[in-house]
């Protein structure tokens, strides 16, 4: 593999999504940016199509699960009408802005063959989040009982994954689950996780009523990507 291929799913992003799609694109290992508009209320996707990205749109919002699948076929249609091998794919969050230069770090492994899927692991926040952990901890501790993996950012989407990484994960599970469950998935396949240090920064939850509401549809999809795929409550310990 020579490239990769970037996918970045977002809603509500017409701030920031800019200045990402030209971060991301100005890595010399990219070969396409393509954005997922998840259902925006604003100007997401006029932004990002200034960027110079390839922009598909949801008319409603279907989650991020759903928001990347529909990337990776956008990525795979563009490729079979050059003529093009399925590239590695680059899952970028939306809201990363300028500090979304620092991804090339997390394609050197797929690339070289080292890792089948890489994970950023972030430095700490400038702005700090509301949250307790809670989720964090549930998808640390069933991915660790599931494959024996103990993640430091287990719920990181900023992650490289090669074509047959993506296709052992596939279908995504739903919402919120799908970073878990991708690492879930990847490793039961035997296939290589590495977690990078990446500088990045984004925007995180706050403590307000629709931060603790964003953590709570986070941690229902959690836990059932974790029970689908055999983690027990009681096996928790």
């Amino acid at each position: 593999m020579v490239g990769v291929a970037a996918v970045v799913p977002c809603k509500d992003e017409a701030d920031r999504i800019g200045a990402t799609v030209a971060a991301v694109a100005a890595l010399d290992v990219v070969t396409r940016v393509v954005v997922v508009d998840d259902g925006s209320s604003d100007g997401t996707t006029a932004a990002a199509e200034a960027a110079g990205a390839d922009v598909v749109r949801h008319t409603v919002n279907r989650g991020k699960a759903a928001a990347l699948q529909t990337g990776v076929a956008r990525v795979r249609e563009l490729e079979a009408a050059a003529g093009e091998a399925p590239a590695a794919l680059l899952f970028v969050d939306g809201d990363l802005q300028e500090t979304a230069s620092a991804l090339g770090v997390l394609t050197d492994a797929v690339l070289d063959g080292t890792a089948d899927m890489t994970i950023a692991t972030l430095p700490a926040q400038i702005t700090s989040g509301g949250g307790r952990g809670l989720v964090v901890g549930l998808a640390r501790q069933g991915i660790e009982h599931l494959t024996g993996f103990r993640a430091v950012q287990p719920l990181s989407g900023m992650r490289c994954i090669s074509p047959a990484a993506y296709e052992a994960a596939s279908p995504l599970a739903r919402g919120w689950g799908v970073e878990t469950a991708l690492t879930v998935d990847v490793l039961r396949a035997g296939l290589r996780v590495l977690e990078v240090p990446c500088e990045l920064q984004h925007r995180v939850s706050g403590s307000d009523w629709r931060g603790q509401l964003h953590r709570a549809g986070q941690y229902r999809d959690v836990w059932l990507a974790l029970v689908r795929r055999g983690w027990r409550p009681w096996q928790r310990g």
